[in-house]
């Protein structure tokens, strides 16, 4: 039986490098898949392309080119990543001149548009998933509205012979059904088919958190060298069957609890897990330890697609203003608490307007407030106060009275750091498929 092996490089915009490098020389992988696109990522990313029209995808691209792009070129091996965040067209052609400045020729690169549906949804009357409330009240406030596209422009382009492609806003497991899709000819209108590729995209797309990183807790769930943590393979049969694994040496581990525990992820109801290509289903999904750091997956199934795409909408809510500053020694707890309520008073004694405000003390209460402490009272505090207003300057106001705590007491205050910065809030909706249009680019060396 034919079967395909598909590297996860990335788990999110800013992680390691080193790891997909190393899928990518050890791994025997045909396909190397960076997911990097986060819900508030594609927003910042948009506010970088108003401000300049090559800008856009993400800050990682060309380091993470650069890292792979002639390993990969040399073994064969295709690249599929949503590093194009705002920008896809502009994200390939950054990787075309990386390409060129390696000497690398004959490759083709793919870049798919079409997510961007700002202009479209304006003339909508939306509701907006989360609230309730008409898209209306807040589309003067917008900054980016992006539909998630499914695997289907991406299948085009590797059958346009694209060596690389690059997207924007795509759902997370839809980078690694395509390549299924392709390699194996499944229809995407079969789905039971499209719901265990779904279980394999959902398995790999937070990369290291698979093969036992955001699963280690040491004393109880202890992992092995995790500080050279290896990213996951999965070795897909063409009758859709999974074995998930790692390279032999890396950190890390993949058993039955990582698995399970990855399976279970941002899952809503794991009987209905709503994407662009299929309604799958996990609640059938069988796993089976076959050998160290292999576990086989079967038993992902589906329904058919809605017809629906859910946008992601960024837009400007509010501004945060913080500050903080720290204590130590004896009486530390005491002099933060008094820290706290200096600043409780002086931003009432200036009139600082917040919508909503913290006072924490970190250390002491800033997780699980007042009613967990064990009766320790810690060598050294935190103090931050975080506010959040309508405008940047009340914003700011926020950190500058922390910062004054320096020269204004309590004694012994020491590191004060401040910022202030816009806040870019997230919601969505749901649109028909019918007013999406995607369109594949491509850039030749």
């Amino acid at each position: 039986m034919k079967k395909i092996r598909l590297g996860s490089g990335a788990g999110y915009s800013g992680d390691r490098i080193e790891p997909a490098v190393e899928l990518a020389e050890k791994g025997n992988i045909q396909y190397l898949c960076f997911e990097c696109l986060a819900e508030r990522t594609i927003a910042i990313a948009q506010q970088a392309k108003m401000k300049d029209p090559d800008a856009g995808y993400d800050p990682l691209l060309v380091a993470r080119m650069e890292a792979v792009l002639t390993l990969c070129h040399q073994k064969g091996i295709k690249i599929i990543t949503n590093m194009g965040a705002a920008n896809p067209l502009a994200g390939a052609k950054k990787i075309k001149e990386i390409a060129q400045k390696l000497n690398i020729k004959g490759l083709k690169i793919a870049a798919v548009t079409g997510d961007d549906v700002l202009v479209a949804i304006r003339s909508q009357e939306l509701i907006i998933e989360e609230t309730g409330a008409d898209l209306s009240t807040i589309k003067d406030k917008l900054v980016s509205a992006n539909a998630y596209l499914g695997a289907g422009p991406i299948v085009e382009a590797l059958k346009g012979g694209a060596d690389i492609v690059i997207t924007g806003r795509v759902a997370d497991p839809a980078l690694f059904i395509a390549p299924l899709l392709h390699e194996f000819g499944w229809s995407p209108d079969d789905w039971n088919l499209m719901g265990q590729a779904t279980v394999v995209g959902h398995l790999l797309e937070c990369a290291g958190q698979i093969t036992g990183g955001y699963f280690a807790d040491p004393g109880f769930k202890d992992v092995p060298g995790v500080g050279h943590l290896g990213f996951p393979i999965a070795e897909v049969g063409a009758d859709g069957s999974v074995v998930i694994t790692k390279v032999d040496d890396a950190g890390g581990m993949v058993t039955l609890s990582t698995c399970k525990e990855q399976l279970l992820y941002e899952i809503h109801n794991p009987a209905t897990y709503y994407t662009p290509d299929v309604i799958a289903n996990f609640t059938g999904v069988s796993m089976t330890e076959i050998a160290k750091d292999q576990i086989l997956v079967t038993g992902g199934t589906g329904a058919a697609r809605t017809g629906l795409l859910k946008v992601s909408l960024g837009y400007v809510d509010s501004y945060i203003g913080e500050g903080q500053i720290s204590y130590a020694g004896p009486g530390a707890v005491n002099r933060g608490y008094l820290a706290l309520d200096i600043i409780k008073e002086r931003l009432e004694l200036t009139g600082v307007k917040t919508q909503e405000i913290r006072y924490d003390l970190m250390g002491v209460n800033s997780l699980h407030g007042e009613k967990l402490s064990n009766g320790h009272e810690p060598y050294e505090v935190r103090v931050r106060v975080a506010g959040r207003t309508e405008t940047m300057p009340e914003a700011i106001r926020i950190g500058n009275e922390v910062e004054t705590l320096y020269t204004n007491g309590p004694a012994g205050g020491g590191g004060a750091w401040k910022s202030a910065r816009e806040v870019v809030a997230m919601v969505s909706v749901l649109i028909p498929a019918s007013l999406v249009h995607p369109i594949v680019h491509y850039e030749v060396i």
